[in-house]
């Protein structure tokens, strides 16, 4: 009995001396609102250190004053004093701001790991204020090297030869989809990540780490902000308009971000050559929900839903092309209508596991479920003559001799449902100070419901045009024709496919030294299989990749801070489901992963210049890809041919040079070069679809010093032209080399800033307002003719054809209002 009752002293006693503990918890940030690693933090003579993704934990004394010392060899110290209750779990997200040691003449700032791995950031003010035609973090991603695309009104971009399919997208690690059906930048509608929520911005143009998915070409990496306190934020304009509302509860254990988006795109189609009754609209709601349960436990879940309306009434069409010796107008009468709609849910739950400051897991559940449809019946008459040239005639600019006439009908009924489910777990371990490992298993389950009907009949002078590809003689009008009456084009496919995938990976960051000199090694490898059963046809067999990667990143003890990177590895890309659907619609069951050796050679430049901080960052990459899959692109639309049959390589250079050229603004100067050809069945190297050669971007931040109000924000691309493509009924695109014209594009914004963060007002209205704007962006400032594609068009009396280029928007002038609670 006294033994028993001792055991209950002695138990009491510890839960006593137990419930005198709180625990002081949370993410450490820079200013820019990245979290920031190996920060000590102490409180008397405990102390613990931030782990790579800026969480700590520490154990304090309750009932008690106590002062936390966050301190930081980068980073300004921080003291907070707080007094926690016994058995609280408090959370604390200081906020450190940055302080450049200079250390001889080398540089040490908060950025060091991103810089080590080759990963741009992008700071999410800039991508807010930047003007364009469709503006969001892809614009911003369209300047810097290496990235391509020749559609305003798209978000899909190409980078250093691969096409629009071959780039991975995270909102918070969780993987995100594009619709499926989309033939055109005009139907793709909003982003799917929005703007005003975001935190933080990565984008890697090659040589990404083996923890990123299965693509070919680049990961944009995109982390949505935690709220901290109560804020909304309103921007509205002549192209739609956005509410933004976020809070956190009393008790900082629930917080909640949501945004409302809405996008009428009518100001931008109505200035192109195509006269329509247009109104195509797009809306979106996107929430994201916190919650911490407690120090070692996060549970988060990310919803959207997403509704575009494409409703297309074309009227008249005048295209001018040929030379000036030769002009040429080709003039289209339509009727008919297009009706599209895309209705896309997306949900995620994610929670994470900290068990102690070493040691992390994450699970993350997510859904995605579009429902697509595409309904057209246009009829185009068409008139293909030369123009009168001599400017004194009455008849100047008009259409003189018809060279063809005809017409051409387009029919579509398209439905596509698609299901994609994900399961996946991730886990983070500090082995010690200078190495970690991580890991990750997926499971993914896809389900498609597709059905394709689509033809196309042309008329030319009177004669229906047959099917090119079908093996009979057409010499109308001099011998009647008595092949089979066949559309030009047709499509008629229906496919029930599911796809089974489980994916993993595992990698090891190290850092060491070499004498002086510091390095750093990521080495991991990537494993992906995947099955595809289609009803009606053959199942699929069981595929499996690998692939190993490697970084290596190496900083000399020089005076200059310069730092080296070499990257690359075997990258693969398992078929997704448009990939496996060719030519006719009928989706092949063993089409294989496209693999890619690549490598990326880099330097990393900061110095000072003007007593400002600058950065030029270099990178020389190659690829050798084989099994390609090789595509023809309609607008934004790529139809793969689904046969493996193809090698490809690409090569190129780019340069970017960005910092302080305005004091206090961030700006940069991009430059590519990039060269990419494919030989498809041995027949010899002709370029890809996306072979633009040569690249310069810029993005300019400007003020005016007699009016610090007014604000200049400047986006200029120049890109050569693209390979114009092949007509979507041939399968022979070695007999279609020629190039569009060069892309030219500058978008600019003028902007006055009632009050911000750096400008102060007296004005009472104002006192509410963290910021408040009013702006005039030009969108196409000198008004150039860009065009998208070509549209093949028969001279039946020469039997020519013609690519008259599809241009895209002519100059927009928009207003923007701009408010921040």
């Amino acid at each position: 009995m006294k033994n028993i009752f001792f055991a209950f002293l002695l138990v009491l006693f510890s839960l006593t001396i137990s419930a005198q503990k709180a625990r002081v918890k949370g993410v450490i940030l820079d200013e820019f609102n990245n979290p920031v690693e190996n920060v000590v933090v102490q409180a008397g003579e405990k102390n613990t250190t931030s782990n790579t993704n800026g969480f700590y934990i520490l154990e304090i004394e309750a009932n008690k004053k106590i002062n936390l010392v966050f301190s930081h060899v980068s980073l300004k110290k921080k003291t907070i004093s707080l007094t926690l209750k016994p058995n609280e779990d408090y959370e604390l997200n200081p906020q450190m701001s940055s302080k450049i040691e200079e250390l001889g003449e080398i540089l040490i700032d908060a950025n060091s790991k991103k810089r080590v791995e080759g990963v741009t950031t992008i700071d999410p003010v800039v991508v807010r204020k930047i003007p364009g035609a469709n503006a969001g973090i892809e614009n911003i991603i369209k300047t810097l090297p290496g990235v391509y695309s020749n559609n305003e009104l798209s978000t899909s971009y190409a980078v250093r030869g691969g096409n629009y399919d071959e780039n991975l997208v995270y909102v918070n690690e969780i993987e995100v989809y594009r619709p499926f059906l989309v033939r055109s930048g005009q139907q793709e509608g909003l982003s799917f990540t929005n703007t005003d929520m975001v935190q933080n911005v990565d984008f890697s143009a090659g040589g990404f780490q083996s923890k990123y998915g299965d693509k070919l070409s680049s990961v944009l990496d995109i982390t949505y902000r935690n709220p901290k306190r109560f804020g909304a934020s309103l921007e509205t304009s002549f192209l739609g308009g956005s509410l933004t509302l976020e809070g956190v509860s009393k008790n900082q254990k629930w917080s909640n971000i949501t945004g409302v988006r809405y996008r009428d795109n009518s100001l931008l189609v109505n200035s192109q050559e195509t006269e329509t009754n247009f109104r195509p609209t797009f809306f979106d709601v996107q929430s994201l929900l916190n919650f911490n349960a407690s120090t070692k436990w996060n549970f988060s879940f990310l919803g959207n839903i997403s509704q575009n309306r494409y409703n297309y009434q074309p009227l008249t069409r005048q295209t001018n092309f040929g030379t000036i010796d030769e002009p040429i107008a080709l003039l289209v009468f339509y009727e008919g209508q297009e009706k599209d709609k895309y209705l896309t849910f997306f949900g995620a739950g994610k929670a994470v596991y900290q068990y102690n400051e070493n040691n992390k897991l994450k699970f993350i559940l997510s859904g995605y479920h579009t429902q697509e449809q595409e309904y057209y019946d246009i009829l185009a008459q068409y008139r293909l003559g030369e123009v009168d040239a001599n400017i004194g005639s009455e008849t100047f600019g008009d259409v003189v001799y018809s060279r063809g006439v005809g017409s051409q009908l387009n029919h579509a009924r398209n439905d596509l449902d698609a299901l994609i489910a994900n399961a996946e777990v991730k886990g983070f371990h500090d082995l010690n100070e200078k190495s970690q490992i991580e890991w990750g298993a997926k499971f993914t389950l896809e389900d498609i419901r597709d059905r394709l009907v689509e033809w196309e009949v042309i008329d030319s002078a009177g004669f229906s045009l047959p099917n090119p590809i079908l093996d009979y003689q057409n010499d109308q009008p001099y011998h009647p024709y008595v092949g089979p009456l066949a559309p030009y084009k047709n499509i008629r496919a229906t496919n029930f496919t599911r796809i089974n995938r489980l994916s993993g990976y595992v990698q090891w960051n190290y850092r060491g030294k070499i004498g002086m000199h510091d390095y750093w090694l990521n080495a991991g490898v990537r494993s992906h299989q995947w099955q595809v059963t289609a009803d009606g046809r053959p199942n699929g067999d069981s595929q499996i990749t690998f692939s190993p990667r490697a970084q290596f990143a190496f900083k000399p003890d020089w005076n200059k801070d310069i730092l080296f990177r070499l990257s690359g590895g075997l990258y693969h890309q398992p078929p997704f489901y448009r990939e496996l659907r060719d030519y006719d619609g009928v989706v092949q069951t063993n089409v294989k992963a496209q693999q890619s050796i690549h490598v990326v050679l880099s330097s990393d430049y900061s110095f000072k210049m003007w007593n400002r901080p600058f950065k030029l960052v270099s990178e020389a990459y190659y690829k050798n890809i084989s099994d390609v899959n090789t595509y023809t692109v309609d607008n934004v639309r790529i139809r793969y041919r689904a046969n493996n049959n193809a090698e490809a390589y690409a090569y190129g250079l780019d340069a970017r040079l960005n910092g302080e050229f305005v004091p206090g603004t961030e700006s940069w100067f991009s430059f590519g070069y990039l060269k990419t050809e494919e030989n498809q069945d041995g027949k010899g190297f002709i370029a890809r679809p996306t072979d633009q050669r040569l690249k310069f971007g810029i993005l300019f931040q400007d003020y005016m010093p007699n009016i610090p109000n007014l604000k200049l924000y400047l986006n200029l691309v120049y890109n050569t032209g693209l390979p114009g493509g092949a007509p979507s009924y041939t399968e022979d695109a070695y007999a279609y080399q020629m190039r569009l014209n060069d892309y030219r594009r500058a978008d600019v914004g003028f902007l006055y800033v009632f009050k911000d963060a750096g400008i102060k007002s007296s004005k009472k209205w104002l006192k509410s307002f963290n910021e408040f704007s009013l702006g005039l962006e030009i969108f196409n400032l000198f008004n150039n003719q860009n065009a998208i594609t070509n549209t093949w068009v028969r001279d039946v009396y020469t039997k020519s054809q013609y690519g008259i280029p599809n241009y895209m928007t002519t100059r927009v002038f928009n207003i923007k209002l701009v408010a921040r609670l």
